[in-house]
């Protein structure tokens, strides 16, 4: 009978360190990630890692919870030797944590109850608690139930206007035309599709394919900047479109310039 307890006790610690590990292994990716990631690492991401320790907590949890794992808290744990030297093994078990295993760090190592400090606010709390009557206790449960509903109440408006402004944005009607606004910028910069006026050298019509430059341009002075004649003319390419214009010369916008 003690042999099977001692097997038993044995492959549950085996199992609950096995799972510690894990637990430990996920949160140290999780922190390294926060502190290392933090340009880059997005919601998503860090809900993954969250949900996976969550689940492994639970995990460990249920081999706590086994008909065949041994109650552990009525086990007592007692250091076999006290050094205050240090201890090679002990270094590579807590992987640098801890270095000896003396008299002064026992009482912390070991530790099963809370520090007297917590102890005693926990007490103080405890007392406060048992004190505090039937009726007071209904009221600050009816203030605190009150307040939870008030904003409760602001969250669930806000999310009503919300969904009311989303509904409107999405029916609202297009009042533009993207194939429009394109042939009317190829008019407008590079003169697709524009029936050319006459010339204003020669009086003839230019032909459908060409743009004719001003001449000359009024300025602020007496002279005039000439134009030279390879750019006087761009080759356009031609295209059939319901845009028509007439593009005068500078001459003729402004007679007065000069």
């Amino acid at each position: 009978m003690q042999q099977r307890e001692e097997k038993q006790l044995e492959f549950a610690l085996e199992n609950i360190v096995q799972r510690v590990n894990d637990l430990k292994t996920s949160i140290a990716s999780m922190i390294m990630k926060i502190e290392t990631e933090y340009e880059t690492l997005n919601w998503p991401n860090f809900l993954d890692n969250y949900a996976l320790i969550s689940g492994q907590l639970t995990a460990l949890t249920k081999v706590l919870s086994h008909d065949k794992c041994p109650l552990l808290r009525n086990l007592t744990l007692l250091p076999l030797m006290l050094s205050p030297e240090r201890d090679e093994q002990l270094v590579q078990m807590t992987e640098g944590r801890v270095t000896t295993f003396a008299h002064d760090l026992v009482p912390d190592y070991l530790r099963t109850k809370l520090e007297p400090m917590a102890e005693s606010k926990m007490l103080q709390v405890e007392h406060k608690a048992a004190n505090l009557t039937f009726e007071n206790a209904q009221k600050q449960i009816a203030a605190y139930q009150k307040v939870v509903l008030h904003v409760w109440d602001i969250v669930n408006k806000a999310r009503e206007e919300w969904e009311v402004e989303s509904s409107s944005r999405g029916n609202t009607q297009q009042n533009s035309s993207v194939a429009d606004t394109h042939l009317l910028v190829a008019a407008v910069g590079m003169g697709k599709g524009l029936k050319m006026g006459t010339s204003p050298n020669g009086g003839n019509p230019t032909s459908g394919g060409m743009m004719v430059a001003p001449q000359n341009r009024a300025g602020s002075g007496s002279g005039s900047i000439p134009i030279p004649p390879n750019t006087q003319s761009m080759p356009m390419n031609k295209a059939p479109s319901t845009i028509k214009t007439n593009i005068k010369s500078a001459a003729q916008i402004h007679p007065y310039g000069r």
